[in-house]
């Protein structure tokens, strides 16, 4: 089992910079895929955002935030960043973390194994 808790959402102007963080709890913290995803208030989709292998070692972001946002993982202290630059009131939404034991992260966000409750990220103009 495992648990996860994103923080660092908040409101800010366009143009600047906010930084995510998703605390995994469980020792095998290392042995899973991780991602991001986020819902805009009136959408049903949950969009995929980014992804990070276990290792670290690839990744993978939807058109909308390439070259903008950069996620990062931290296997000793069990969290993954999502450093969001250049923001945009577009960006506005709820962001979830998730995880995928032995395997990418899935596009579709419940076929994950495990995701967390959000955080609102809202980006005024």
């Amino acid at each position: 089992q495992v648990q996860l808790v994103e923080s660092g959402g908040g409101l800010v102007q366009a143009g600047v910079s906010l930084r995510l963080s998703c605390a995994a709890s469980g020792r095998t913290f290392s042995s899973y895929a991780m991602g991001w995803f986020r819902q805009a208030r009136g959408k049903e989709e949950t969009e995929f955002v980014a992804a990070i292998s276990w290792t670290g070692g690839s990744t993978r972001y939807a058109d909308s935030v390439k070259g903008r946002f950069t996620i990062s993982r931290d296997n000793a202290k069990n969290t993954v960043y999502l450093q969001m630059n250049s923001l945009k009131p577009e960006d506005t939404a709820v962001y979830y973390c998730a995880a995928r034991r032995n395997g990418l992260i899935l596009p579709k966000f419940r076929l994950n194994n495990y995701w967390g409750q959000g955080t609102q990220v809202t980006v005024s103009s």
